[in-house]
């Protein structure tokens, strides 16, 4: 089995057309073919049922295609580290973080390390824990940022605790102030209260409903379905309250109000994770060690 077929193999599979796979690899559609059709061989089960203007993976090629993707991600990973020059003057680092970590955590690690090492590339994807899991696992991602516990906990990755986070509420300055007016608001004054609710797959709406009906009550969204800038900008318009991270709140304080939780709270622990069996590359490793450290 060649690297290249692998190659090939998985460039049919995304585009399910053995011309326009050819065109993505630059290589001559019949060369791309006899690959294809050389490594069937050599695997003893065909990848592909064809049919005119129909392209499909067979039960073989669903079950290649992951691993496939991996090794190529892993070679991809490699000749990154190898081409590295000294002192990281080159390189790229592919973070993965909640699009709440991204507002909070981020912004002054990341220019702190681009401060020291300019060269290197920053890649950052935005996602769920469950979305940048997935990502992790089959090598497109360096590190990622995720929310303990994850929703499938794989002995395939390594995650480090970085952060335990209280959570507040934001409303409008311009609203009733919730909880009646208290300094602080228990979880149970939230079904007094009309929410903006992040999207569905949103770690911090998974806590926020549990947490309301551990406290015996369904919390009433006036709207749903943001991602955290839209959030915030509905809470700032007055359409309701959100419980966010603290970070965020600080950040995103213009316009804002913000009251802390009564005790014990809401917390949410936020770890870096990276695949167990492959060492995050050098640039990744420093990154690492500067969010460690922070």
């Amino acid at each position: 089995m060649q690297f290249q077929q692998l190659q090939y193999f998985v460039a049919v599979a995304e585009t399910r057309h053995f011309t326009r796979a050819a065109d993505l690899v630059h290589v001559a559609q019949p060369s791309l073919s006899q690959q294809i059709k050389a490594l069937e061989r050599e695997l003893g089960a065909d990848l592909f049922l064809r049919a005119r203007g129909n392209i499909t993976l067979t039960d073989a090629g669903e079950a290649l295609l992951p691993l496939a993707r991996r090794i190529l991600a892993d070679a991809d990973t490699a000749r990154h580290e190898v081409q590295e020059l000294a002192q990281l003057r080159s390189g790229r680092v592919r973070l993965g973080a909640t699009p709440s970590v991204c507002t909070g955590l981020l912004p002054d690690v990341l220019r702190a390390f681009h401060d020291r090492y300019p060269g290197i590339r920053l890649l950052i994807e935005e996602g769920g824990s469950h979305d940048l899991v997935r990502e992790l696992a089959r090598g497109a991602l360096d590190l990622a940022l995720v929310v303990l516990p994850l929703p499938t906990p794989s002995p395939a990755l390594t995650t480090v605790e970085l952060l335990r986070e209280d959570l507040v509420v934001v409303s409008s300055p311009d609203a009733p102030r919730p909880g009646q007016g208290r300094r602080t608001v228990r979880v149970s004054d939230l079904e007094s209260e009309r929410l903006v609710m992040f999207r569905h797959g949103y770690d911090l709406r998974e806590l926020t409903v549990a947490a309301c009906r551990a406290e015996g009550f369904e919390p009433d969204f006036a709207v749903e379905g943001g991602e955290m800038d839209a959030v915030l900008g509905f809470v700032r318009a007055g359409l309701g309250v959100a419980v966010v991270p603290r970070m965020v709140a600080a950040r995103s304080g213009r316009g804002l109000r913000v009251t802390p939780l009564a005790r014990p709270g809401l917390h949410r622990t936020i770890a870096l994770a990276h695949r167990s069996d492959v060492a995050p590359p050098r640039a990744a490793r420093e990154l690492q060690r500067m969010l460690l450290e922070r």
